[in-house]
C-alpha cells in the first residue's frame, strides 16, 4: 500500500478546461467554418469569440498539466514532495509534545513532521471544501496508514478561528494555505495560528507571502519581535531553495516564503 497525496493542480480542473477547450473548438468548426451559418456578421463574430476562447482554454490546460507534473509525487521534478519535507524540516518538538498543522489536504505535512518528530504527536486540521473535494480526513488517515506512521490525529478545523486554547502547541505549521482563503488580513490569520503556540515553541508557515496577499512581511516579522518572539525569520523560497525564479513565475508561486521562528 502506497500513500496518495494526491496533487495540488487537481485532475478534474484539468480535464474540465479540456472539455472546455474541445467543446469551443467543436462550436468553433460548426458556426465558424461550416455552412451550418451564412456567410456574414454573425458567423464572423462567432468564429473569432470560439476561436479566442479555445486558444484561451488550450494555453490554460497546457499550463495546468504543466503544472500537475512539477507538483506530481511520482514524478520527475516532485516539486510538492521538495515543499513539505523542506518545510517540515524546521519543525522540532520535544518528546511527548503536540504539533499543529493548519490545512492539511492530504495529510502530507502532518506525516512528514510526525515522521521526524516521532515521540510527538501532530494533529492536522482542514475544512476539506468542495474546491479540493480529492482531499478528505479519510484520504490524510489512509496515507498515515500506508507511511506506518501512527502519531498523527486529523480532524475538521477553521484556521479563522482555531478550536484550542492558548499556547496548546509546541509547534504550528502550515503550507500553502492562507492564500487560498478569502481575507483583507491574512497576517490576522497568522496571529490566530500562533495563539495557539506555547512559549518556546517553534513555527513554520510557507504560503505566497507577496504584498498583495500579506501586505508588509518584513514588518510583521518586526512586530512579532516587538511580541517578544524569541526568533523570527522570513525566508524566500523562490531562489532555489524550494523552486527556481522561474518556476516561481510561470507558476504564479511568486512571493513564496517560509515564516519560521520560535515563540
Amino acid at each position: 500500500m502506497k500513500p496518495n497525496y494526491k496533487n495540488w493542480m487537481p485532475k478534474g480542473m484539468i480535464l474540465g478546461f479540456l472539455c472546455g477547450a474541445a467543446i469551443c473548438l467543436i462550436l468553433l468548426l460548426i458556426f465558424g467554418l461550416s455552412p451550418v451559418l451564412p456567410q456574414g456578421i454573425l458567423k464572423t463574430i462567432l468564429f473569432i469569440v470560439f476561436l479566442i476562447l479555445a486558444v484561451v482554454l488550450t494555453g490554460v490546460t497546457i499550463w495546468m498539466y504543466l503544472m500537475y507534473r512539477a507538483f506530481s509525487y511520482n514524478g520527475k521534478r516532485q516539486m510538492s514532495r521538495k515543499i513539505i519535507e523542506g518545510t517540515a524540516a524546521y519543525i522540532t518538538i520535544p518528546e511527548g509534545g503536540k504539533g499543529l498543522d493548519v490545512g492539511c489536504g492530504s495529510g502530507a505535512l502532518t506525516i512528514a513532521a510526525a515522521k521526524a518528530n516521532p515521540d510527538a504527536q501532530i494533529i492536522g486540521i482542514d475544512r476539506w471544501g468542495k474546491e479540493y473535494a480529492s482531499f478528505s480526513k479519510a484520504l490524510c488517515e489512509s496515507n498515515a496508514k500506508a507511511e506506518k506512521v501512527t502519531n498523527v490525529q486529523f480532524q475538521p478545523g477553521n484556521a479563522l478561528k482555531l478550536d484550542f486554547p492558548d499556547e496548546s502547541f509546541d509547534a504550528v505549521m502550515s503550507n500553502y494555505v492562507y492564500h487560498n482563503i478569502p481575507s483583507k488580513d491574512r497576517q490576522a490569520i497568522l496571529l490566530e495560528t500562533l495563539r495557539v503556540l506555547k512559549k518556546g515553541g517553534c513555527f513554520a508557515i510557507h504560503d505566497i507571502m507577496s504584498q498583495s496577499k500579506y501586505g508588509d512581511m518584513q514588518s510583521f516579522v518586526k512586530k512579532l519581535k516587538a511580541m517578544g518572539y524569541e526568533s523570527v525569520e522570513l525566508i524566500d523560497t523562490t531562489d532555489g531553495k524550494f523552486m527556481s525564479p522561474f518556476e516561481a513565475k510561470w507558476m504564479a508561486l511568486s512571493g513564496s516564503a517560509i515564516l519560521v521562528g520560535r515563540k
